[in-house]
Parts: structure tokens; C-alpha cells; sequence
């Protein structure tokens, strides 16, 4: 029994000995900790084999974890591994993150995005903004601006993974091609690389036609964005779509083999002036060098411009695309008329992405689509007119009218909306033009001359007529005046009665108060003689009264004297013996004469 209680003890005492130890090994040499905002990757250097080119293991296997510890405190033995500790994966407002797995299923030949979490590839969803813990040995991810549609604007979604959807098709679900779901103005966590977003100016816009310029295409102002990083993320999204519209503007200008001009501004002739959709981000350099090639470029940047300018020059007119097209057709008589016209259209958002599916940008739809059309129908209703149509008469309104009439039916079915259309600087051959205008000239000499004769008729009409109302001017102030001193002697004259009359009846009203005081005073004087007749009579009668019922005059005179004594007067009467007061009482009355009694 004794051995039995010492072997316990040992066996205690080695238990507390190995708790110490494995207590003192973890908290000194296996515990590590992991800072706030960052993840631990650990390295198992035991364990069972993995599967053949695995690059993330499971627990229990042998090899990196696809697990990551998040912050806090762990614990694991430093013989059997190794735990890096590395920053987690934040994604900043306005960004995206775009995850590319390296584990996973292979994907097929050709294709980039992964169709699930299991595959490798880079993933259709993106982060969104947040913190995330993903293992950097089996997934990078890139960071990339959020896709941010500004104020004007909607965004055309291409799918670019999946077959190809038909042709004049929108795509499917899982198909290649345009999507006929557009986004509206606001910030959206798209991948960049399953999905291309390419804005498209809704609303008014305007494409001149101008002699010697070409075509110009003028876009309306950009609402600016008083948060700098949605100015940033727009300012991006738009530098993107510009240098698409330059590099078509080169291509075209290479094709036609020669160079495009510069972008140039309806209104004063002059290098169009950045919008104000840039605040505090300079130019990218490959856009500056874009911009900066003389006569390369046709579309300029919208780039550029600090948030202190654009507060200073809200309304500066957008920059504009030039295409080499003017508005020329023969008139009636076989002459070549040539015209300056500016057409104000419109997309609306329900058709921008049919419209983009067919033609392409905004470029590509005045190219192929509008100015077609404005050339074709002014072809058609200008040759109906003769050259000097466009010069006098209403023949130039009636064109107007009529090319706005076509214009608006053939547009409509092509899901454009045509709103004006203005014709301008119209030049016609100088050898019809010179008699013309002569012709012209002396008609409105002419007229001129009638004009003349009718002014200086007009003219002594009217001083004739100013005389007159000088005239007319005196007898109404004449009449006026007199009417005024008759207005005022009757209205003397009604004063002066009104004040007779007040006193008149002012005299009736006291002489009835006079009377009434009469009344009083004698019916009042009437009344208190009657009063104290009535008053002594009926006193009189009361003394009658009680002297009758008394019987004796002695009774009476007594009965005067008791009431008339003091109130205050206090009398006792003192028995003095028997029968003695009932004695005096037999008399009837008591004997006031006798010796009064005591009183106190």
C-alpha cells in the first residue's frame, strides 16, 4: 500500500513536470502571432503525399495549406512547420480585384476564365472592395479601377468568353457578343476581362457639316463629379474611350492615305477644349503622345484639365471628331450648290445597344449611318430647287423643312431621333450668283426708295398727329381743372349741410333730454312725498294697533321706555322671597317706579 502512494506521487509529480514542459515549449517556441490586416501561409514540412502537381494541400498532407491563418495567436510546433507571415488582399474603394487561381481543374485550350472556384484560371467575379485572405502560392490578384458609367453616358457590356452568339444577335447567357442590357450612371464591380464596357454619349448631340473643315461631330458637356476619386475613375474610363476613337480616327486616315486633321469646335473654328470629367489627374503619357502627333489624331484628349479650370470654364464646348464629308449636290438648273448644315440627333438609352451591335461607337455611327443620310436626302430634295431658290425667296426655309421632314422619318427607323436640321452659308457658282445678287440689289434699292418715301410720309402724319395731341393734351387739362373746382365746391357745399344738420338734430336731442329731466325730477318728487305719507300713516297705524291691544296707556308708555333703553344694559332680577315677584306680576306690569334692583 505504501509503494502504491508513492508511485501515485511520481506519477503526479512527472504529469505537473510534462504539463510545465509542453506549456513552456508552446507559449515559447511554438506561439506566434499574426498582425491585424494580415494572414500567415504555412508550410507543412510532414504529413501524407500530396496528389502529383498539387500546389495547395489540405491539413494532414505535406506541402503548402491552402488554408491561412487569419490575425490573432496560434500556435504550431516550428519543427514541423514553417508559417510565413504575409499583408492580406485589400481592395480600396472604387476598385476591383481580379483573382487568377492557379489550382484547380485545367482549363481547356483558348479559354482564360475559370467557370467555377475549382478550376484553374481567373475567376468571372471579382472583389469587391475589403479585406481578403487568399493564398498568394495559388491565387494573384491584380487591381483594377471599378467601372464607373458618368452622368450622359450609358455603358454597352460585350461578353468576351463563350461562343459566339449569332450574327445581328444580342448574346446569351455564356455567349460571346454584345449584351442588349446597358448600364445606367453609376459604379460597377465588373471583370474587366470576361466583360469590355464601352461608353456611349446619350441625349443631344450635334454633327456640322462645314465647307472647307468636313464633318465635325460635337458632344455634349460632362457633368462633373465633385468626388475626386469618381473623377478619376471617370476621367480613366473616358481616356480609354478616346484612345479607341483615336486609333479608329488612324486607321481611317491610313486607309484613305491621307492625314486626319485635328478635332475643331463649331463654334469658334479653334482646337476643341478638354470637358470637364478630369479632376487632379494629369494625362497619361501614351495619350499625351497620341494627342501631341500633328495631324495624326482627329479626336482630341478629354484629358487634362485640373478641378480650379473646370469650375472657372463650366461650359466650354467638347471637343469634336472631323470627318472629311460636305454637303454638295446639283440644283435644278445644273448648277453645283454647296452648303454649310448642322443636325441635332439623339440616342436613346433603350436603343444604344442595338445601335452599338450594328455600327460600332458614336464615330462609326455618323460614318456609316447619319451622314449617308443627310447626304442622300439633301441630294434628293436640293435637286428639286433651282440655285436661286437657296438666294431669295422662302426656297431655302422650304429645304430646310423638308430635308428636317425626311431626315426625322428615314432616322427613326434606324432608332435615331432627329430633332433639327440647320443649313447654312449656302455658296452657289459666282456666275449665277453675281446676277443674282445684282438683281437683287436694285429690287431692294427699290424698295428701299418706296420705303424711304413712305417714312417721310409717315413722318408728317406723325407730327401732324403729335400736334394735335398737344392740342388734345391742353382742352383735357382745361376740362380737368374745371371739373376739379366744381368737384370741390359741391363737395364744400355737402360739408357745410352735413354740419347743419348734425347741429339741428344735435338741439332736438337735448331739448328731449331737457324734457325727460323734467319728468324725472317731478315724478321722483311725487314718488318720496307719497313714500313718507305711506310710511307715517302705517307707522301711526302700528302704534294704534298696539295701544288697542295693550288696553291701558300706562302699558304703552312703559312698553316705549323698554324700547328705547340701551341694548347693552344687562338686568337681573333678584328673588327676594316667596311669592314675592308673582305678587307683582298679579298687577300686570311691573312697577318701574319702585327702587330698582342690584345689577352688575
Amino acid at each position: 500500500m505504501k509503494n502504491l502512494g508513492r508511485l501515485i506521487a511520481v506519477v503526479v509529480v512527472l504529469g505537473i513536470i510534462l504539463g510545465g514542459a509542453e506549456f513552456f515549449w508552446k507559449w515559447f517556441f511554438c506561439r506566434f502571432y499574426v498582425p491585424p490586416r494580415c494572414m500567415a501561409v504555412v508550410t507543412a514540412k510532414t504529413g501524407k503525399a500530396p496528389a502529383p502537381g498539387s500546389l495547395l494541400v489540405e491539413r494532414g498532407e505535406k506541402g503548402i495549406w491552402r488554408e491561412v491563418l487569419p490575425e490573432g495567436r496560434h500556435y504550431l510546433n516550428p519543427v514541423l512547420y514553417d508559417v510565413t507571415i504575409v499583408p492580406a488582399v485589400s481592395i480600396p474603394l472604387g476598385k476591383v480585384g481580379i483573382v487568377t487561381s492557379k489550382v484547380g481543374r485545367p482549363l481547356p485550350p483558348g479559354e482564360i476564365i475559370a467557370p467555377d472556384r475549382d478550376s484553374q484560371g481567373i475567376w468571372r467575379n471579382v472583389l469587391g472592395p475589403g479585406l481578403y485572405r487568399l493564398n498568394p502560392q495559388g491565387y494573384t490578384v491584380e487591381i483594377a479601377d471599378a467601372t464607373n458609367i458618368p452622368v450622359g453616358y450609358v455603358g454597352v457590356v460585350t461578353s468576351q468568353t463563350g461562343p459566339v452568339a449569332p450574327a445581328g444577335n444580342f448574346a446569351g447567357p455564356g455567349q460571346k457578343g454584345v449584351l442588349k442590357d446597358i448600364l445606367q450612371p453609376g459604379l460597377y464591380y465588373l471583370n474587366p476581362r470576361a466583360y469590355q464596357v464601352n461608353i456611349i454619349e446619350i441625349g443631344m448631340n450635334q454633327v456640322s457639316m462645314i465647307g472647307k473643315a468636313g464633318s465635325v461631330i460635337e458632344v455634349k458637356n460632362q457633368v462633373m463629379s465633385t468626388n475626386t476619386a469618381l473623377a478619376e475613375m471617370t476621367s480613366n474610363i473616358l481616356t480609354k474611350q478616346q484612345a479607341g476613337r483615336m486609333e479608329y480616327a488612324q486607321n481611317r486616315a491610313a486607309v484613305a492615305g491621307k492625314p486626319a486633321a485635328p478635332g475643331k469646335s463649331v463654334a469658334n473654328g479653334k482646337p476643341a477644349a478638354p470637358p470637364p470629367f478630369m479632376a487632379d489627374k494629369a494625362m497619361p503619357q501614351e495619350a499625351a503622345k497620341s494627342v501631341a502627333m500633328e495631324g495624326k489624331a482627329k479626336y482630341k484628349s478629354p484629358v487634362g484639365r485640373d478641378m480650379k479650370t473646370m469650375k472657372q470654364n463650366p461650359a466650354e464646348p467638347e471637343p469634336v471628331y472631323s470627318i472629311d464629308s460636305v454637303v454638295e449636290f446639283p440644283s435644278r438648273d445644273g448648277f453645283v450648290i454647296r452648303m454649310d448644315m448642322t443636325v441635332e440627333f439623339e440616342l436613346l438609352p433603350e436603343n444604344v445597344s442595338l445601335i452599338y451591335m450594328l455600327y460600332g461607337d458614336l464615330p462609326k455611327v455618323v460614318e456609316k449611318i447619319i451622314l449617308p443620310q443627310i447626304l442622300s436626302v439633301s441630294r434628293l430634295k436640293g435637286s428639286n430647287y433651282k440655285a436661286q431658290d437657296f438666294i431669295v425667296g422662302d426656297g431655302r426655309e422650304i429645304f430646310q423643312s423638308d430635308l428636317r421632314k425626311e431626315l426625322v422619318t428615314v432616322m427613326k427607323e434606324k432608332k435615331i431621333i432627329i430633332h433639327n436640321a440647320i443649313i447654312r452659308n449656302v455658296v452657289i457658282p459666282e456666275n449665277i450668283l453675281m446676277p443674282i445678287r445684282a438683281s437683287s440689289i436694285a429690287i431692294e434699292q427699290n424698295l428701299t426708295n418706296k420705303s424711304l418715301q413712305e417714312t417721310a410720309k409717315i413722318s408728317a402724319e406723325l407730327n401732324a398727329q403729335e400736334a394735335l395731341i398737344e392740342q388734345k393734351h391742353l382742352e383735357v387739362e382745361q376740362q380737368t381743372k374745371k371739373k376739379v373746382a366744381e368737384i370741390a365746391a359741391e363737395q364744400l357745399q355737402q360739408v357745410r349741410m352735413i354740419q347743419v344738420n348734425t347741429e339741428l338734430e344735435v338741439a332736438k336731442v337735448e331739448l328731449e333730454r331737457a324734457d325727460v329731466e323734467a319728468k324725472t325730477a317731478k315724478l321722483r318728487g311725487e314718488t318720496e312725498a307719497n313714500a313718507a305719507f305711506l310710511l307715517d300713516n302705517e307707522r301711526a297705524l302700528g302704534t294704534k294697533m298696539r295701544a288697542e291691544v295693550l288696553g291701558q296707556l300706562g302699558i304703552m308708555a312703559n312698553l316705549q321706555l323698554v324700547e328705547n333703553l340701551n341694548p347693552n344694559l344687562k338686568i337681573r332680577i333678584l328673588h327676594a322671597g316667596n311669592g314675592t315677584l308673582w305678587t307683582d306680576l298679579k298687577a300686570g306690569a311691573l312697577n318701574l317706579d319702585a327702587t330698582p334692583a342690584k345689577s352688575e
